[in-house]
């Protein structure tokens, strides 16, 4: 569908985000110290939700991670963020920090730990440049990732049970449903229909062969048989309420011109429920 312009700016904004938190994950995974690491927590205490892109335990100590895939020149100023060449405030990551560890903190306690946290808001973006920087805050400049990679490598750490414990129990208490979640307002007969393809996500409007799909912009070749199922499960991600009939994911799928292989694709793959008219699949 097209976006408004109000929507693709904020696409845009959780797609730079979430590439920066990928980066991140990226430089954490080759650690080879004896810690635990969570990525994305979302979590709740006293009703209020708060989310960790990052949380390292080690033996002594707590790290949680705010990362922040700024681009371009920011200056700070009077405990605020600005662009360098603006005075239009942004959210200040070092209050988002603030806050998730003050709610972190008595999570911790209630789960029988009072581990110290120490953490930090991380800039990852090479191209990133925060002037007047204050020396005392919590940040990690695009700069300064090396280092911390070392000094978390370095950090005397013998994980034990209890940590295994705490790093369960933190997942099991992951929220998949954040309240931040926003989506613009969409119906199935707005969406455009058609197969997209697994590598480049273009929109597939017509296919030659009916065994096989081969994308006319980068040339990614797939069975038809995994292109559908990949179509059924958007479908039920978009539409969780639907009821997957070879009639919806003909409609769907747009580009496949006979239903009797829809059928047969979802009768190898799903179990079919109802009789005639009235068959969908689970």
């Amino acid at each position: 569908m097209e976006l408004s312009s109000k929507d693709k700016q904020r696409y845009a904004y959780l797609e730079k985000g979430y590439e920066g938190e990928l980066f991140f994950d990226r430089l954490t995974s080759k650690l080879q110290n004896d810690l635990y690491i969570l990525d994305d927590l979302c979590l709740e205490h006293n009703n209020s939700v708060f989310q960790i892109d990052t949380l390292i335990i080690s033996q002594h100590t707590i790290y949680p991670y705010e990362v922040k895939n700024y681009e371009g020149d920011y200056r700070y100023e009077s405990g605020s963020f600005y662009p360098k060449l603006s005075n239009d405030e942004i959210k200040n990551p070092l209050d988002q920090l603030k806050r998730s560890k003050a709610l972190l903190r008595p999570l911790l306690k209630n789960l029988g730990f009072q581990l110290p946290i120490e953490g930090y808001v991380t800039f990852v973006n090479p191209c990133f440049t925060l002037y007047q920087a204050p020396l005392g805050e919590p940040i990690i400049h695009p700069t300064q990732l090396n280092a911390l990679m070392k000094k978390l490598n370095e950090i005397p750490s013998k994980l034990m049970n209890r940590h295994k414990m705490l790093a369960d129990q933190l997942i099991s208490m992951h929220q998949t449903k954040s309240p931040y979640t926003r989506f613009p307002s969409y119906t199935f007969n707005q969406l455009e229909k058609g197969l997209i393809c697994a590598k480049c996500l273009s929109l597939i409007s017509f296919i030659e062969d009916q065994r096989r799909i081969v994308c006319k912009s980068c040339g990614y070749e797939e069975t038809v048989d995994s292109a559908v199922l990949r179509s059924v499960e958007e479908l039920v991600l978009l539409f969780p309420d639907i009821k997957i009939t070879t009639n919806e994911v003909f409609e769907w799928c747009n580009v496949i011109e006979s239903k009797k292989q829809i059928c047969r694709i979802l009768k190898q793959n799903y179990t079919m429920k109802g009789f005639g008219k009235w068959t969908y699949y689970e």
